[in-house]
């Protein structure tokens, strides 16, 4: 049975960082690609990056580019997003998902469509 669990959100000042993690449990992250998707108050939920096992490429909304990393250490079984600059906007419920396969697509890896496995979610605060 495969199991996500994000961890790590909370309040943040603007400006400032957080690193958020999603531990997995009943799948070798080697053979898997994982994407992060975050979703705000009243919003779609929104792909924000993607991690391949393949070649450890990665891939990003364009807003988000410079500012959020998607990193993985398979060891642990366990992907992150590093977040930075954070804006009020950031502000939502951060999930990340996977699917069989050690690959992001390139033209769909932001549709939450293509995701078999979810987790709860964790939620970031950004504010004063």
């Amino acid at each position: 049975q495969v199991q996500l669990e994000e961890s790590g959100g909370g309040l943040v000042q603007p400006g400032g960082s957080l690193r958020l993690s999603c531990a997995a449990s009943g799948v070798i992250l080697d053979y898997y690609h994982i994407a992060w998707f975050r979703q705000a108050p009243g919003k779609e939920r929104e792909g924000v990056g993607c991690s391949s096992s393949s070649d450890g490429s990665t891939y990003y909304v364009d807003s988000e580019k410079g500012r959020f990393t998607v990193s993985r250490d398979n060891a642990k079984n366990t992907v992150y997003l590093q977040m930075n600059s954070l804006k009020p906007e950031d502000t939502a419920v951060y999930y990340c998902a996977t699917s069989p396969g050690d690959y992001c697509s390139a033209y769909r890896w932001w549709a939450p469509g293509e995701y078999d496995y979810w987790g709860r979610g964790t939620r970031v605060t950004v504010s004063s």
